[in-house]
C-alpha cells in the first residue's frame, strides 16, 4: 500500500497575510517594503488560481485590495481602507469627467 511522506495542504493551500498599506495613499508617501506593514488578518487559501481571486476577494471587512506579493511561504495582499479608497476614486473620476481649465 502507497503512503504519502508529506501533508497534502501545504501544497494546496497557502498562507496570505493582509496588511494595511492605507497611510501610503493617507499621507501620499512611497511603498514599503511589505514587511513594514502592519499585519490585519491571516487566511490560509486554495493556492491555485490566487493572484486572479485576489483582486475580487474581501480578505477584511471595511478594506479594499491594492495589490498582491507571492513569497515561497506565504503571500503579502496590500488593503487600503474603504473610505479613503473610495473617496480616492470619486477625485479621480471627476478629474477625469472635467476637461482642464483654460488658460488665458
Amino acid at each position: 500500500m502507497a503512503t504519502l511522506a508529506e501533508n497534502l495542504w501545504a501544497h494546496n493551500l497557502t498562507l496570505v497575510r493582509v496588511v494595511d498599506v492605507t497611510d501610503d495613499y493617507r499621507l501620499m508617501q512611497p511603498p514599503m517594503p511589505s514587511d513594514c506593514y502592519p499585519v490585519i488578518g491571516e487566511a490560509w487559501l486554495p493556492a491555485f488560481g490566487l493572484s486572479r481571486r485576489l483582486p475580487q476577494a474581501v480578505l477584511v471587512a471595511g478594506y479594499e485590495y491594492d495589490w498582491h506579493e507571492a513569497g515561497e511561504d506565504s503571500w503579502v495582499v496590500g488593503v487600503v481602507a474603504s473610505d479613503l479608497a473610495s473617496s480616492l476614486g470619486d477625485r479621480s473620476a471627476t478629474a477625469l469627467d472635467e476637461p482642464p481649465p483654460l488658460r488665458p
